[in-house]
């Protein structure tokens, strides 16, 4: 029974003077001389001088349990339940005094809630039925409204709570006063030099230098805007192991210029060269333009280098800032908890500076509380959770993705103002697979760009080059131009990790355990010597991860280098050094070893490579064939007969001439996706076979395959054209259609939809005359993929079961020829009567009446009519004007002859009829004796 309902039932007359006998008389006042009076000292039946007893109050609950069971209407509960009920009430009642709170409380408190209370502290009631247990329920919240009530009409109340709101607001004016107090509005001349400072930090840090490249003509600065894109961060144990080359995005990340957004205070691990320090730059320039926090940069290298780390009065003399601040300026700014405090490149100090920097940012952390901290490291030169007691929260820089290197090729060569090489260079980054491996981060992706365009677009055939410079960039001159040296020397890094690389790909594997490279640089070392540095093996090992930019450790115990082409090329480095070319040739045919032969072309010396290769051509299979083929980019000096060897025995293969060449061509692998040639100088017949092949391996390549196709969209042969066009579907939809079908022309070619992603992308590209719709779409759906309806000349529709009515299609109002396949709960074929259509292609079994209205189609000229099953020639009408008919089914021998009556004008007549139906000897030619007829069995 809701509280309403009961209090309809009960007269406030007896519930009035049975609170009111609850509580003891109140005197005048606010009661403020003893305090705050309490509910235990006001109600009567509490204390040594009560005048209400357990006795009285069961009787005051025994009245009002019986007026309620006594008024009119239904019976709240069972009668057998009075008396149960009644002590129930009773000691809810009396649990009113052991509620420690006042009145004032109380009244604030509500009466729902002051009913839970006396429901918890009152004996459980015991065996009620369920009606019993809602009425009490509701008659004690009823009681409790009427307490609330009776507390207001006390003469104490008012004052007490005019008391009550005094005190709260004074409590409220101390607070806020504290809270000025603490955060000081900054003066004139705070304003004044924050003026300065904000612009001064946009422009200083909105560029970066660009090291380790040696490049004619070539800027080591550039905008910022060139080099940041948006990457992703992801909590650390998202990329504990890796996750390949690309790996995809997991509900865990988020863009990295939004980590500070998610905490205060991060400490940001990422590999060499993946955008730490320019995602630290991006940070400060965005702060500064915003002006919402003001930003302060503190390289650490540097800091270390002036001496004790400093306080943050020093912050900007540290880091040589020419403007000098106001006295107590970054006091002030920090206090009032406005600083974006950003530390970068932890692994860039000794090991030894890593504690006292550890204290030092404690110290600044506990005496400015409320700024935002960003802290950067590499990901292994601290142990995990190094600052997680001082709450920062630990990301990892994920590797750039495919589209994230397209974006940063594309602006990288429109801030060079050297667009025609973006397109090759974005082709070869598809095709050549090491390539692309290795360009994964910010820093390979400036170098791969930089020498692409100092090479002026021939990077392929001098992939070594890239190689050794990454590798001096990585191991050397990136560090030192730094400056920071470099421990061991480059040579000693190159001999030390080519030796785990070999190691890595003789066991088939990418990583391996650290001991077991600790024990592999042990018996190193005595070869290297003094190069190597000071300290054990342990120690080197663990500079060489610090500092190599090429070794890492993905997870505790664990060691591999950062990409698998590193591997291959310092594998192959070794093999060569130590003349072991026999087991490489003995291996060539495992894929996982193709990158390794190849590498070991491009170091062996002339007479290694023309042996390696004769051997290669011994084996006499086509893929090591082609594997020779395409080692000769690396081959700079060989002997000519060896050249012409490999270039002649891969002739036959490349270019492939025709279909069955391009299937057998792409059992060879991806590694066939280089050496395809064209378009230029190929025969029609030899591009569409290349087509084909490439075709072929978009399962096992797709972003190879694509450049290839990319390079066809031109050719104006239409075998070339309807083979980029039938090859939609083994690619990414809407990559496919942006990169090569939108750039087709559209002559003769019928582009076929076969699902809902596909139609979304038909809505992006320019207009397509002939169309091809599987897949159950309505016609609303149809006309909202077109971008231009009035164009489309052309309409096949197929396996439709959603297609009803097919009046949407009247806004084709240029449609010739449409076709109805499968497309059983399609009707109105007499909306489209005003359309300009000369052939219908239609498959009866859907709408047979709709067959009726073909007579007001006075364009139409060809029809093609598919039975299954029902005779519905019948109900074809007089149709003069078709000159072209074409029947597939059942048709019996009378409805062909009242077929060729109603269309005089026939002049070509194909059947196709079972042949169950099919007299052998039956003249079918003298049913249309104005036709040529031809008659065929499906």
């Amino acid at each position: 029974m809701e509280p309403a309902v009961l209090g309809g039932k009960l007269a406030s007359g007896l519930i009035g003077p049975l609170v009111k006998k609850l509580f003891a008389q109140d005197g005048p006042g606010a009661g403020l001389v003893d305090g705050p009076v309490r509910l235990s000292a006001l109600v009567s039946f509490r204390g040594e001088k009560r005048t209400l007893g357990e006795k009285e109050v069961r009787v005051l609950a025994g009245r009002l349990v019986a007026r309620a069971v006594a008024s009119p209407g239904e019976r709240p509960f069972p009668p057998d339940e009075e008396t149960a009920v009644t002590d129930a009430l009773t000691g809810r009642l009396l649990a009113l005094g052991d509620l420690d709170m006042d009145d004032v409380q109380a009244v604030r408190l509500g009466s729902r809630d002051l009913a839970r209370l006396l429901h918890r502290h009152a004996p459980p009631p015991d065996g009620l039925s369920a009606d019993a247990t809602a009425f009490l329920d509701s008659a004690t919240q009823w009681a409790c409204l009427h307490i609330l009530e009776f507390f207001t009409r006390r003469s104490t109340f008012v004052a007490r709570t005019l008391v009550e709101q005094v005190r709260a607001q004074r409590e409220l004016i101390a607070k806020t006063d504290e809270l000025i107090a603490r955060i000081p509005r900054p003066d004139a001349l705070d304003l004044a030099f924050e003026r300065r400072y904000l612009p001064y930090v946009a422009d200083h840090h909105n560029h970066i230098t660009i090291y380790g490249i040696d490049l004619r003509d070539s800027p080591d600065r550039w905008p910022l805007e060139v080099a940041y894109l948006s990457l992703e961060a992801a909590e650390a144990e998202d990329t504990a192991r890796g996750g390949g080359e690309h790996p995809p995005l997991t509900p865990g990340r988020m863009p990295a210029e939004e980590a500070l957004a998610a905490g205060s205070r991060v400490l940001l691990r990422g590999d060499a060269g993946s955008g730490k320090t320019t995602l630290v730059q991006w940070l400060a320039v965005t702060a500064a333009r915003d002006g919402h926090r003001v930003p302060c940069v503190l390289p650490l290298r540097t800091l270390i280098r002036t001496g004790p780390l400093p306080a943050p009065a020093d912050f900007l003399k540290a880091v040589s800032c020419p403007l000098t601040p106001p006295e107590g300026w970054a006091d002030r700014v920090l206090t009032a908890g406005r600083g974006l405090v950003l530390v970068d490149g932890l692994d860039e100090i000794p090991a030894a500076d890593r504690n006292r920097t550890r204290d030092w940012l404690r110290s600044l952390l506990t005496a400015y509380p409320g700024n935002d901290w960003l802290l950067t490291s590499r990901p292994t030169a601290v142990r995990p959770d190094w600052l997680a007691e001082e709450g920062f929260r630990e990301l990892t820089l994920a590797p750039m993705r495919r589209p994230e290197v397209a974006t940063f090729v594309h602006r990288w060569h429109a801030a060079a103002r050297a667009p025609e090489y973006e397109g090759p260079l974005l082709d070869s980054l598809r095709t050549k697979r090491d390539l692309a491996r290795l360009a994964t981060n910010p820093l390979m992706c400036g170098l791969i760009c930089a020498l692409h365009r100092d090479r002026r677009g021939y990077l392929p055939t001098g992939r070594k080059e890239l190689y050794d410079a990454a590798l001096t960039m990585l191991l050397a001159r990136r560090d030192r131009e730094r400056g920071m040296g470099a421990e061991p020397g480059e040579e000693a890094q190159l001999e030390l990790l080519q030796r785990l690389a070999y190691a890595l790909v003789l066991s088939g594997r990418t990583e391996m355990d650290a001991d077991t490279a600790e024990g592999i640089v042990e018996r190193c070392l005595p070869a290297v010597g003094p190069a190597a540095g000071q300290g054990d093996a342990a120690t080197v090992l663990r500079s060489l991860l610090l500092r190599s930019g090429l070794l890492r450790r993905p997870a505790e115990g664990v060691v591999d280098f950062v990409h698998r082409t590193f591997q291959d090329y310092l594998g192959a480095r070794y093999a060569v050094a130590e003349g072991h070319l026999d087991v490489l040739v003995s291996h060539a045919d495992d894929t996982q070893w193709e990158d390794v032969v190849r590498m070991a072309v491009a170091h062996a010396r002339p007479r290694e490579r023309a042996a390696l290769l004769r051997q290669l051509l011994d084996r006499d299979t086509p893929r090591l064939t082609l594997l020779a083929l395409a080692c000769l980019e690396h081959a700079t000096a060989l002997d000519p007969a060896v050249r012409a060897a490999v270039e002649s025995r891969a002739a036959s293969l490349v270019p492939p001439r025709s279909t069955e060449g391009a299937r057998a061509l792409a059992e060879a692998g991806p590694l066939v996706l280089e050496l395809l040639p064209g378009p230029e100088g190929l025969t029609p017949e030899t591009a569409h076979a290349v087509a084909v092949t490439a075709s072929l391996l978009a399962d096992e390549e797709p972003e190879g395959a694509l450049a290839v196709l990319r390079r066809f969209r031109e050719h104006p042969d239409l075998r070339v054209r309807r083979q980029l066009v039938g090859t939609w579907g083994r690619f990414d939809t809407r990559t496919y259609a942006a990169e090569v079908l939108d750039h087709l022309d559209r002559t003769d070619l019928v582009l076929a939809c076969r699902d809902a992603e596909e139609l979304e992308a038909l809505a992006r590209m320019r207009p397509w005359q002939h169309l091809q719709l599987s897949g159950a779409h309505t016609g609303e759906d149809i006309l909202a993929a077109l971008p231009d309806p009035g164009t489309v000349t052309e309409l096949r529709l197929r396996r439709n079961p959603a297609l009803t009515d097919l009046a949407a299609l009247s806004a084709l109002t240029s449609l010739r020829e449409l076709e109805l396949i499968e497309c059983p709960a399609a009707t109105g074929l007499h909306h489209l009567s005003a359309l300009p259509l000369n052939r219908l292609v239609l498959d009866c079994g859907g709408d047979p009446t709709g067959l009726r209205g073909l007579e007001h189609w006075t364009s139409l000229r060809s029809l093609d009519l598919y039975l299954s099953g029902a005779d519905v020639l019948a109900d074809l009408p007089e149709l003069p004007h078709v000159t072209r008919l074409r029947v597939f089914g059942t048709g019996s021998v009378e409805d062909l002859r009242a077929l060729a009556a109603r269309m005089p004008g026939l002049r070509s007549v194909l059947l196709g009829l079972r042949r169950d139906r099919r007299p052998s000897d039956f003249p079918y030619a003298s049913l249309f004796p104005q036709a040529e007829v031809k008659v065929v069995s499906p």
